[in-house]
């Protein structure tokens, strides 16, 4: 079976993340485990977490088919070492949760240098604070995301997602997420079959695929090499519909979940139904 579905909203209590994957058809399904605009979030409440649990099960999701974001204010990068530690505490914060959600990983930017690093330097912190947070929790891998390569974002190359999945002690609990909009806008022309595999390849000798552990299928506002992190309805952007069913249909991402994070929540039913008959 595919997994695809879409990034969706968690208002209320996570159980109704899980209700409104179900109501559009996905087999997939994303979510915030908190807000994702503030540090730390309340702690979840026993009921909370017991309704997901069951919501989860009962909806035949396993916690592989569930790909939570972190909080866009997290980033493992920055030198400061006051900001840093806000950044660590946050991302312990949401490992936390996922814990007890029973949730297996958690997809994170990997942040920016602030240009006050080198990439290299950038990249080392983020994999030495990934294995500070590794330590101190149980059972759930760090999900490290391309980027489009804007301002001074890690993460757009994959020999920078290498650099710091390379650092991670624990390789059983570091893996890659690939964001089709990202990877465009960075400058990898995937529209075609020849493009997407010379991508995936470097990727391959990068990091390995076999660190997959999630996509997000996004079109992009941004054109190509842009650095622009636009995303947009699937069809109705650069990327065209093509790429999206090749990835939907390739025998690699089998047992890899494929999030939709397109802007029209109109769209997800026909978007998630296209990919799953590819």
């Amino acid at each position: 079976m595919r997994w695809i579905g879409p990034h969706v909203s968690a208002a209320g209590a996570p159980a109704a993340a899980v209700a409104n994957a179900v109501a559009v058809g996905a087999t997939a399904f994303a979510l915030f485990v908190k807000n994702q605009r503030q540090w730390i979030g309340r702690p979840l409440e026993t009921e909370a977490v017991s309704g997901f649990r069951r919501a989860l099960e009962a909806a035949g999701f396993s916690p592989a088919q569930v790909l939570p974001h972190a909080g866009y204010l997290i980033n493992l990068a920055n030198p400061d070492p006051e900001a840093h530690g806000k950044s660590m505490a946050s991302l312990l914060d949401e490992l936390h949760r996922c814990e007890a959600l029973g949730l297996d990983r958690l997809n994170l930017h990997p942040g920016s240098h602030l240009k006050k690093l080198s990439v290299e330097a950038a990249c080392d912190r983020v994999a030495e604070s990934i294995n500070r947070v590794l330590s101190e929790t149980r059972g759930v891998t760090v999900v490290i995301e391309n980027t489009a390569g804007q301002g001074s974002y890690l993460g757009a190359a994959p020999e920078e997602l290498g650099r710091i999945v390379s650092g991670v002690e624990d390789k059983t609990r570091i893996g890659i997420c690939l964001d089709t909009a990202h990877t465009f806008a960075a400058g990898f022309d995937i529209r075609t079959q020849a493009g997407l595999e010379d991508f995936l390849e470097r990727v391959d000798a990068s990091v390995g695929l076999g660190r997959l552990r999630g996509m997000h299928l996004n079109d992009s506002k941004g054109a190509l090499g842009s650095h622009l992190d636009r995303h947009e309805s699937l069809g109705k952007g650069f990327l065209g519909w093509g790429v999206f069913e090749a990835i939907a249909r390739d025998p690699r991402m089998t047992g890899v979940p494929l999030i939709l994070e397109t802007p029209n929540p109109m769209l997800w039913p026909d978007e998630t139904r296209r990919l799953l008959e590819a």
